[in-house]
Formats: C-alpha cells, sequence, structure tokens
C-alpha cells in the first residue's frame, strides 16, 4: 500500500478508548474506601461475578475488578472464554482485545493481576513491513525479485527488528522512537498510543508498521493496531485472534443465578430510615409529615401508618430548621429560589415540588443540586431526594401537619 506522508500523519486523533488519566482515576476510585455522603443499607453488598449475554461467559472477582476499573468492554471487549488455568499455576481468561492473567505467587513485578502481554504472540507468519518514505524504493524492488514468499518473510523480519534512535527516516514527521523496546512509533498510531496512556494500555511498540491485505499494522505489547486510508485506526481483536489460533473452548456457560452485567448492580443503594425509629404522628391527623433533625431523617403517615421514609438534609449550622408544629401553607410545582440568608447569596433555578410551611420562606422541595441527604445542607430548607419529592408533593394537600422534632 502506497499513499502520502501527510495523509498517513493527519490530524490528532481522540479515539474513544479510555485515557490513562480516566484509567487511573478509575482504578483509584475501585480500590479506595467508597466516600459516599448519604446512608447506604447496610446488608447491601456489590455482586463478585457477572454474566455477559453478548459473549455468554463470566467475569469473576479481580478480573471483574480490573475489567469495570478500565473501561469495561470498551477497553478490552467482553470476555469470550471461562478462566483457564495454565501449566505454570497461572489463571487466564481471554478477552475480545485482552488477556487476564492472575498470577497466585506474583509475577516478576509483584503483580497478581495484569494484562497479558501477548505481542509477542501475535507475530504474523507471513506480513509486510509498511515502509518508510525514505525506503518505499527498495521495498518496490524486493517485491520484483525472488518469489512473493521469500519477499515477505524478509520484510517479516524488518517488521520485528529494532530500529536506531538517531532521527527519523527522511520524510517522516511525528515520530517517536521508544527506547525501552527500540521501536518506533508515529502519525495516528502515535495519537492513538499516546491518547489511551501509552505503555499502561498497550505496551510499548514491538514491532514497525506492517501491511496485511493494504492495512497497516503495529503490534505492541498488549495489542494491535490497524489503520487504513479514510478511516481512524482501529483496534485489532487479538485476544480473538489468540483463541483462534490456540483452539481454545468459546462455548457458552450457563448463566445461573449469576445477575448480567449493568453498572447499576455496582451503586450502593440509599438506606431508608426504620419505622421503629420514627417519632410518632400527628394526632388525628388524617396525613402528617415528620421529621427528625438529630436524624435527618423524614416519615410520612396516613394517620398511625407510615407510608414513606427517607434521609433529607435540614439547615446547616447558623441556618438550622426550626423545630415546632408547622402546616403546609402553599404548593409549587417549580421555583426560581434566589435571596440573601445570614449574608450568603443563593440562587437556585427550576426548584422543583415546593411547599412552604412557615412565612419565614421554610419549605420542603426537591433536591437535584447534591445528593447528601442525611448531613445538614440548606439554608434552612428541608432537602428532599428527587425521587421523593414528586411523590410527597403529590400525596400532600395544603394543611397537612409538618412536626419537626429535635
Amino acid at each position: 500500500m502506497t499513499h502520502s506522508t501527510a495523509s498517513r500523519n493527519g490530524p490528532t486523533l481522540v479515539p474513544c478508548f479510555i485515557t490513562a488519566a480516566a484509567l487511573a482515576v478509575l482504578v483509584s476510585t475501585l480500590i479506595a474506601p467508597a466516600t459516599i455522603a448519604h446512608p447506604i443499607d447496610p446488608t447491601w453488598t456489590p455482586p463478585r461475578t457477572v454474566y455477559i449475554p453478548e459473549t455468554g461467559q463470566t467475569i469473576d472477582g479481580l478480573f471483574l475488578d480490573l475489567w469495570r476499573a478500565g473501561g469495561g468492554a470498551l477497553s478490552y471487549g467482553n470476555p469470550i472464554t471461562p478462566e483457564i488455568t495454565e501449566a505454570d499455576g497461572r489463571i487466564v481468561q481471554y478477552y475480545e482485545y485482552a488477556r487476564f492473567e492472575y498470577w497466585p505467587e506474583g509475577d516478576e513485578a509483584g503483580n497478581y493481576v495484569t494484562m497479558g502481554s501477548i505481542g509477542a504472540e501475535l507475530r504474523p507468519h507471513i506480513v509486510n513491513r509498511r515502509p518508510f518514505a525514505s525506503d518505499r524504493g527498495v521495498a518496490a524492488s524486493q517485491r520484483n525479485v525472488g518469489s512473493s514468499v521469500l519477499q515477505e518473510v524478509m520484510l517479516t523480519a524488518r517488521a520485528w527488528l529494532p530500529v536506531r534512535s538517531e532521527g527519523p527516516p527522511e520524510g517522516v514527521v511525528d515520530w517517536r522512537f521508544v527506547p525501552e523496546t527500540d521501536h518506533s512509533v508515529w502519525g495516528l498510531f502515535r495519537s492513538f498510543w499516546e491518547a489511551t496512556g501509552e505503555a499502561a494500555y498497550l505496551g510499548n511498540p514491538l514491532t514497525e508498521e506492517f501491511e496485511l491485505g493494504g492495512i497497516t499494522n503495529q503490534i505492541f505489547e498488549r495489542g494491535q493496531l490497524a489503520w487504513e486510508p479514510g478511516k481512524d485506526p482501529w483496534m485489532v481483536p487479538v485476544g480473538a485472534l489468540l483463541v483462534e489460533r490456540y483452539g481454545l473452548d468459546t462455548s457458552p456457560v450457563p448463566q445461573g443465578d449469576v445477575p448480567s452485567y449493568d453498572e447499576a448492580l455496582f451503586v450502593p443503594p440509599i438506606a431508608r430510615p426504620a419505622t421503629a425509629d420514627a417519632p410518632p404522628p400527628m394526632t388525628g391527623a388524617a396525613k402528617s409529615i415528620v421529621i427528625s433533625l438529630s436524624q435527618q431523617a423524614l416519615w410520612a403517615y396516613e394517620g398511625d401508618t407510615v407510608v414513606l421514609s427517607t434521609y433529607v438534609s435540614t439547615g446547616k449550622e447558623r441556618f438550622e430548621t426550626p423545630p415546632g408544629l408547622f402546616y403546609v401553607n402553599s404548593k409549587l410545582p417549580v421555583q426560581d429560589m434566589e435571596g440573601v440568608i445570614g449574608g450568603e447569596y443563593y440562587n437556585v433555578p427550576k426548584v422543583p415540588d415546593v411547599m412552604y410551611f412557615t412565612d419565614r420562606g421554610h419549605a420542603l422541595h426537591g433536591t437535584y443540586w447534591h445528593d447528601n441527604f442525611g448531613i445538614p445542607m440548606s439554608h434552612g430548607c428541608i432537602n428532599l431526594p428527587m425521587d421523593v419529592s414528586k411523590w410527597l408533593y403529590d400525596w400532600t394537600p395544603v394543611s397537612t401537619p409538618v412536626l419537626i422534632m429535635p
């Protein structure tokens, strides 16, 4: 394949794979203790195994942690084999673009769970190295000498041989030498490699660029990129290629009671205040709302029966919500709130489900700007979760008692 160096360099590519910075944030979020302001259900635990319907395989334990932290199917593809125990004791699992490995005793670097360095296993039997602008003439003359097989073998060796670090060949711009593996990367492949975290994701380059069927390729320690004119670079499904090469079993496994993967499975549910902890309702009221400032909790009663409980956020220090018995005196489905209280200016547009219970501006209302329920946050109002405020607004008539307890 021949085309100009200028077209090959092209504009900087921002690929749809996770960046190194995002990967670091995801990993730190995964392994650090969760900091969640609102109370969560103490009985909740996230699943340790999930089922992937697209491929009929499961992801378990530490592999699941690595997969989720690194971007999931977007970065690695879905699993295509079960876990496999190798002769050296490693446990591996193949994904469309990667291989995950668990080393029970730790690998040479002391890691227990890693992405496999599968690039060296990708050495093709027949490959044409794509020449730089400076040696295309040589490559063209070689194609006219000897058998095509011999030519391809010669070019295969060239693709894998280290290159010099003195500088780019003539006519090549945006060239970068990688001393760790004595190979270079340039143009759109360099943009892709750098944007996805360099060695942190794909590893370092193991080859120079080469051609297969008119498509330019380059192999890295943990993957392979491909490119052709008019298209952005893409990831070659090297995990699937190796599975086919090694004849590994990809038969779907029974799902059983394993949940299908959904990131919502890993969102801690909000705990609800216990009915046993609720102060009593307003005596004789058909409906009443009771709030505990010390518990930062609300209970809605029909007669003596609790029909709703939720954590709330009442007034913070210097803006404490007043205790006492009040009544809902007006309702607004939405309101822009602006003013100055205690020297603090606030401007919150489109506050939903507003129910005033004093003539000094105290209200129950929906809260979209935080989810720290269970902690005092407001300027005196009672902040409600959004999924609660609509129900409570529709349920509460004007004149409903609002009993606020210390």
